[in-house]
């Protein structure tokens, strides 16, 4: 059935490469979940005919990366962007392309980085430009058009840019624990565990804790997956032991939604359950 054919399957992982085989497509777009399962399963030889590979909705891992680019001699370019924002800010591109950012803001979009307290790396990202939505339409106003303020979007991202202006996406502004004074980035605490897990899924959400504010719960797909062999790899790497979560848990399959991004809603109350 069709849903079937868009939740993250085996049977999809199958069925994707053969039509772009079949109908010698030339780009494509995908997730980091998708487009890992169909490394994992199409032939070489299945995106003969692609030129570009597109990614966005979630972070592209590093080993997804360097698949893509072994296994099909193809680079992703990772893009980021909003449903209010049409849906594109920003894109790697075949000229101007950095690994491991998001690329460089489209013409025309001008933007703020907001100060965040406790955030030292970057600012809230906010947005203006012709590609912004024209508003709202809420249940609170039936029918009336509420537009954001100034035209202004606020894309509730904290992001970074460097000196050539390609952006990195440092987390949701939601998506930081407060840990004895310190914001820490699950985002971030999720690139540990798949640098430190290869080819498998982790989700970092925060509950509350009585001493230190809030603490950290990793849920893994990694059988093997435990918190000591995280913080050994944490060590390696010089990244500070706030990082590391309190608790790492094994489960079966970490929550996702039909588009393949992580299900965080589910997450949590997986972890608030755990807690309690």
């Amino acid at each position: 059935g069709f849903k079937t054919f868009l939740y993250p399957s085996p049977l999809h992982y199958r069925i994707v490469p053969a039509l772009v085989y079949d109908t010698n497509a030339t780009i494509m777009f995908g997730t980091d979940t998708f487009l890992s399962g169909y490394a994992r399963v199409a032939h070489p030889y299945d995106f003969y005919s692609v030129r570009y590979v597109f990614a966005g909705a979630e972070k592209v891992k590093d080993r997804t990366r360097q698949t893509w680019s072994e296994k099909f001699g193809l680079r992703l370019l990772e893009g980021y962007g909003a449903t209010e924002t049409s849906p594109v800010l920003s894109t790697n591109t075949p000229m101007h392309y950095r690994a491991g950012t998001v690329g460089r803001f489209l013409p025309g979009i001008t933007y703020d980085l907001e100060p965040v307290p406790g955030v030292e790396r970057g600012g809230r990202l906010v947005v203006q430009g012709p590609n912004v939505m024209l508003g709202y339409l809420k249940e609170d106003a039936p029918g009336e058009l509420q537009p954001p303020e100034d035209g202004r979007y606020d894309t509730g991202d904290i992001v970074s840019l460097d000196a050539e202006g390609f952006v990195t996406i440092e987390g949701r502004a939601k998506r930081f624990a407060k840990i004895a004074g310190e914001m820490v980035s699950l985002t971030a605490v999720e690139g540990l565990a798949a640098a430190a897990w290869p080819d498998t899924m982790n989700a970092a959400v925060s509950i509350p804790d009585d001493r230190k504010g809030e603490q950290i719960v990793l849920l893994t797909d990694n059988p093997a997956g435990d918190r000591s062999a995280l913080l050994k790899h944490a060590q390696s790497k010089g990244v500070p032991e706030l990082y590391i979560p309190r608790t790492v848990k094994v489960v079966d399959a970490v929550p996702v939604l039909g588009t393949g991004k992580t299900d965080y809603v589910s997450a949590q109350a997986l972890a608030n359950n755990m807690a309690g």
